[in-house]
């Protein structure tokens, strides 16, 4: 055995401390991880691998941060949240545009049907005769409301009822009959006459507009007639045509001018709503004619349109 063994007692030899490289003395140890032979000694035993020593000591936990503490400048940068108000689709922004223009129509058109260019040009006696018209026609619909519910009471009164019934059968039929132009009619009224301009004549359209104008000034029954023939009845199926030489078609009978026509109904009423700034006395001037009116005490509606012929209809009884 060399000085570097020693007996085991087995016989085998022991080999010498692996740590101390054995080679010449003076000689640099040759390899690449060998430490610095000057931090060798003798009596300071080797350091520990870094591995073994990190498996040792346990794992120091990081120090806490506190909020005065600037983050590291490796840390990404926070992504700041957007508020949500501020988060704008197209979908958002096309509502919002759509509501808008929503509203803009809107009031335009309350501007628009809330002002009345023909009221606000009215002076203020037309508005006072218009009022009056108004009042006029409000208490006519009272006094029939109240004969209504009075005919409802004597219907309900028992041994009444048949001969109240009958009685209003009857004062209905003659003013479906005065109506439908087969009864004769007098009463309070007015008589409407239209004068022809120069080389203008009454046109048929500004008849209609008359009658329409008095039937909704409360008219009940009207007849029109010319400078020649026998006058015509109006009710609710007449047409008005122009004719030749400016004469008036009426239900298919030629009635030449100036034409007159009869109507029975409040005479104030229906004066006023002749009169109406831009009606028909106003639309007849523009055209170079005149309309008078005479208010009469009797006026008297003589003529009278055939029943119509039923075809189909039956009464039930």
């Amino acid at each position: 055995m060399s000085d570097e063994q020693r007996d085991t007692g087995t016989g085998w030899p022991e080999p010498a401390d692996p740590g101390r490289p054995s080679g010449p003395a003076g000689e640099p140890d040759p390899r690449p991880d060998a430490p610095d032979p000057d931090e060798l000694s003798p009596l300071v035993p080797p350091p520990e691998a870094p591995e073994r020593q990190e498996r040792q000591e346990p794992p120091a936990s990081p120090p806490e941060e506190s909020a005065a503490t600037p983050r590291a400048e490796a840390d990404p940068e926070p992504v700041k949240a957007v508020p949500a108000g501020r988060r704008w689709s197209s979908a958002g922004v096309m509502i919002a545009v759509l509501l808008a223009l929503l509203g803009f129509t809107l009031v335009v058109q309350f501007k628009t049907t809330s002002t009345d260019p023909t009221l606000a040009a009215t002076r203020q006696e037309d508005l006072v005769r218009i009022f009056s018209d108004l009042d006029s026609r409000e208490k006519r619909l009272q006094q029939d409301i109240e004969a209504l519910e009075e005919s409802q009471r004597q219907l309900r009164s028992g041994e009444q009822g048949r001969q109240a019934a009958l009685d209003e059968a009857r004062r209905r039929a003659d003013e479906l009959g005065i109506l439908a132009g087969t009864l004769p009619a007098r009463g309070p009224g007015l008589e409407v006459r239209f004068e022809p301009g120069v080389g203008k004549p009454i046109r048929a359209d500004r008849i209609l507009d008359a009658v329409q104008e008095l039937r909704g000034a409360g008219a009940e029954a009207m007849q029109i007639s010319g400078s020649a023939g026998s006058p015509v009845r109006i009710i609710a199926s007449t047409y008005f045509l122009d004719g030749q030489g400016g004469s008036l078609v009426v239900d298919g009978r030629s009635l030449s001018g100036p034409f007159t026509i009869t109507v029975i109904g409040d005479p104030a009423t229906m004066r006023t709503a002749l009169k109406i700034p831009g009606g028909v006395a106003a639309s007849v001037a523009g055209d170079g004619g005149n309309v008078t009116d005479d208010e009469r005490e009797v006026a008297e509606v003589s003529a009278l349109h055939a029943p119509m012929k039923l075809e189909h209809a039956r009464p039930v009884s």
